[in-house]
């Protein structure tokens, strides 16, 4: 399984976000330091804040700080609401009619068996663990010690 880059940046835009909380920063901040284009970035922190881990602040000034506690942000809610499926394989999508041992096979529940697993670990964890190390964060992240 592999995770699109939208949500890998929706997650790195989260923890650099975290280590700045409660200070605001800008999409151009995150996006130089992760050296992901700004237009991209731009519809990442969009979704981010529509489905409310972000908020938003517009205008001269503005910026984004996160929309709820960091120990409020689950991170396997989050891959669930930024990933468009988990269709592993074929027989996991609509078309499950194009493999001829479908009938037989045991790889899919195999493979959901997986999935399942998969959540069952992300939703034990929230963006606050991924703050743990925040000194450290802030440090790699060139963030300034006043502002971490």
């Amino acid at each position: 399984m592999r995770l699109t880059r939208f949500t890998d940046y929706a997650l790195r835009t989260l923890i650099y976000v975290g280590v700045r909380s409660p200070h605001l920063c800008s999409i151009q901040q995150v996006a130089e330091r992760y050296n992901v284009p700004q237009s991209h970035l731009t519809k990442i922190v969009h979704e981010l804040g529509r489905k409310g881990y972000l908020e938003t602040v517009r205008g001269r000034g503005g910026g984004m700080r996160l929309g709820r506690e960091a120990n409020q942000i689950n991170l396997g809610q989050v891959v669930r609401d930024l990933e468009p499926d988990f269709n592993i394989v074929e027989c996991f999508g609509p078309a499950k009619d194009n493999c001829c041992i479908e009938p037989v096979c045991s790889l899919g529940p195999i493979l959901e068996e997986a999935l399942e697993q998969f959540f069952k670990v992300l939703d034990r964890h929230t963006l606050e663990d991924l703050l743990a190390s925040k000194r450290l964060l802030a440090e790699l992240l060139a963030i300034p010690a006043d502002n971490a």
